[in-house]
């Protein structure tokens, strides 16, 4: 979750096809708000929706929001990611205590990454099936240039294929063999055109890209949108009928110098993919779902 309290301009771009999501509409350019407030991200498939409930709350009590008859409305777009059957309890998933107590606890300090929050039951390298997945995560990334101008991102990363360093093209996290400790590689069980049965809305990797330029509200859906590149680069295969893939952009307009939106989108996707990789490498593994660093072992 990131709290916006003065409000920042927002768009999105929704590129999977089961995705779980809450005032994404009201992001569309030809929309009447501007701002939001907060854009929250949790697991619990649908019911994580009803987080938004308690920052909503939360804003609203700091009187953060639009004014309207003597109470605040805070604006406050959300996405969730599937993660039930993940640690043996799935009748545990957030709810709106659950978000009005990740908003107290909100802070400019570093951000937990890894294991933590929307990540916590998050998985990746179900292109093989479930029982061979590794965990995913919550990584983050940012770049700011000379100018001043800051471009970061946000991954809650549950995706159904494979992570991959762009760089190297090596499978840095995914689909595991019989072995456990190596990979199979989602890009050759693509190619045999086979793959393990699976349903709709049990994937979704969630990003949301920050930045410190002035954008409009169509501005930032571009970024968005080209932030997208960033996972097609680091996911194989990614925006799945099986993933809900959904990345939010936000600008504050702290930054008052040209911003060119080629260049935001660029590093859009530049960061993106550096978080996404993040998020497996600070990755804690649980019981069944290896991390990373259990492989090495």
């Amino acid at each position: 979750m990131v709290l916006v309290e003065k409000g920042a301009t927002g768009g999105v771009a929704v590129r999977g096809s089961a995705p779980g999501t809450r005032e994404t509409d009201l992001l569309d350019p030809s929309n009447l708000v501007e701002q939001v407030h907060a854009i929250v991200f949790a697991g619990g498939s649908a019911f994580g929706l009803d987080a938004a409930s308690g920052v909503m709350r939360y804003l609203e009590e700091r009187k953060v929001g639009f004014p309207f008859g003597g109470a605040y409305v805070p604006i406050v777009p959300a996405a969730v990611l599937f993660d039930l059957p993940v640690g043996g309890k799935p009748m545990i998933r957030p709810d709106a205590s659950c978000g009005y107590a990740a908003a107290r606890a909100a802070t400019d300090g570093p951000i937990a990454e890894g294991s933590v929050g929307a990540g916590a039951g998050a998985t990746v390298g179900k292109f093989g099936g479930f029982g061979n997945a590794m965990k995913g995560g919550i990584g983050t990334a940012s770049i700011t240039l000379p100018s001043g101008l800051t471009v970061a991102a946000l991954v809650a990363l549950n995706a159904a294929g494979d992570i991959v360093d762009p760089s190297t093209g090596k499978i840095v996290a995914g689909v595991r063999g019989p072995d456990g400790h190596t990979f199979v590689d989602a890009r050759t069980i693509l190619r045999t055109g086979a793959t393990a049965p699976q349903r709709p809305g049990e994937n979704t990797t969630l990003g949301l890209i920050a930045t410190n330029a002035r954008v409009t509200k169509a501005q930032a859906r571009k970024i968005a949108e080209m932030a997208h590149d960033g996972f097609a680069r680091a996911i194989v295969p990614a925006h799945t009928m099986n993933d809900g893939d959904t990345i939010f952009a936000i600008g504050t307009g702290a930054f008052t110098g040209d911003a060119n939106i080629t260049i935001l989108g660029g590093l859009a996707a530049e960061v993106m993919q550096d978080a996404i990789l993040r998020a497996v490498r600070e990755a804690t593994g649980v019981p069944n779902f290896p991390a990373i660093r259990d492989l090495r072992k």
